[in-house]
């Protein structure tokens, strides 16, 4: 694939396109490009559309990664660049079918956001279903294959890795002592499942991206809002918020997968190599924001675990009761597996019974 194909190459594509999608398409050609096939003797050149930008998983891991450390693990075969997909004027909601149809060769979607075009890409990240970093290895570890199934059949992308950002918990300016007090409260939202899960809380749930959420809570759009410990406070979200309650709502997943063609076009001995070090990728970023979420909350009440140049603030730490775990449960169990189930369908009924039920001890209905 070389640089003057690309409007060729999508052609075939057309006709699943909405105007939206196409103008959508243009733009992704115009800032990220596709990826140049070059000559045995020359270097490939990857266009990257990453993560969200500004905050620790982009900045720390993959842009050096992408800018750096390929090119060196390749000796100059590979060379590449990225740009976050927030800071490119590509809609995130979007960014699934842009992989499909090629436009972006190599991207990054976030499963949430996404999930709107394949309901069932969010399965391991719904809300309250990881409470923490062991229970989410273990959701991601039982789902990892079948994801990969059906991303290549059903979208025609090759799934290298699963991201996570730190776990995402409930900010709140106003006093806050547990889940029964979200009941009436505007709370930020990124998500169908959050919101279905605020919704069941009594809360009213409000759709706002993440970069304008420091905002939201400023001009009293929102009392609270659900986003990452150490991300929050990276965009000075503890500096408008008094109370922090660390229960992982969800953890924000994302996947980096490659168009097949763009793929299958590179050598064989390539592809492996990219396989094994985008594989140590994930796991620098998983121990990461394992690390990273204690470390937001100790920025974001000042102790003194607060590291790598983040400033702390002052906010509470609300315990989680056992009456709130107890809640969560239910939560799960009575509202955001089946609310999910309604979106997704008696397929996903049965694939969550099939990987992961017998592990979770949960079953969803298949009727």
């Amino acid at each position: 694939m070389t640089k003057n194909q690309p409007l060729q190459w999508a052609a075939p594509f057309a006709r699943w396109l909405t105007p939206s999608l196409l103008r959508t398409a243009a733009m992704a050609m115009a800032v990220s490009g596709l990826t140049t096939i070059a000559a045995a003797d020359e270097p490939i050149h990857l266009k990257i559309v990453g993560g969200l930008g500004g905050v620790s998983q982009y900045d720390r891991w993959e842009k050096p990664f992408w800018d750096h450390r390929i090119e060196a693990l390749s000796k100059g075969r590979i060379k590449a660049e990225i740009h976050p997909f927030d800071r490119s004027g590509l809609p995130g909601q979007e960014m699934l079918q842009l992989i499909r149809i090629g436009v972006v060769p190599f991207g990054t979607a976030l499963l949430a956001v996404v999930s709107g075009d394949e309901p069932e890409l969010n399965a391991v990240d719904l809300p309250a279903l990881n409470p923490d970093m062991q229970a989410l290895r273990k959701t991601v570890g039982l789902y990892r294959a079948h994801l990969r199934q059906m991303l290549r059949t059903k979208f025609g992308i090759e799934l290298l890795a699963i991201y996570t950002y730190p776990a995402q918990v409930i900010f709140c300016a106003k006093p806050f002592t547990g889940l029964g007090d979200l009941t009436g409260r505007r709370v930020r939202t990124s998500s169908v499942g959050q919101s279905e899960m605020m919704t069941a809380l009594g809360a009213i749930p409000v759709l706002v991206p993440f970069a304008d959420t420091v905002n939201a809570i400023r001009t009293g759009v929102v009392d609270c809002a659900i986003t990452g410990t150490l991300s929050g406070n990276e965009v000075g979200l503890s500096n408008v918020t008094s109370y922090i309650y660390p229960m992982a709502i969800s953890w924000g997943l994302s996947f980096f997968g490659a168009n097949a063609a763009a793929w299958e076009a590179l050598p064989p001995d390539l592809q492996a190599l990219l396989r094994d070090a985008i594989t140590g990728l994930e796991a620098q970023i998983w121990d990461a924001s394992d690390r990273e979420t204690a470390d937001g909350i100790a920025c974001d009440i000042g102790a003194a675990g607060c590291s790598n140049g983040h400033t702390p603030s002052h906010m509470t730490l609300v315990p989680v009761t056992p009456e709130d775990e107890a809640k969560r449960k239910r939560l799960l169990v009575e509202s955001v597996l089946p609310g999910w189930i309604h979106r997704c369908g008696p397929e996903c009924a049965a694939a969550w019974n099939q990987e992961l039920a017998p592990s979770l001890g949960i079953r969803a209905a298949e009727d």
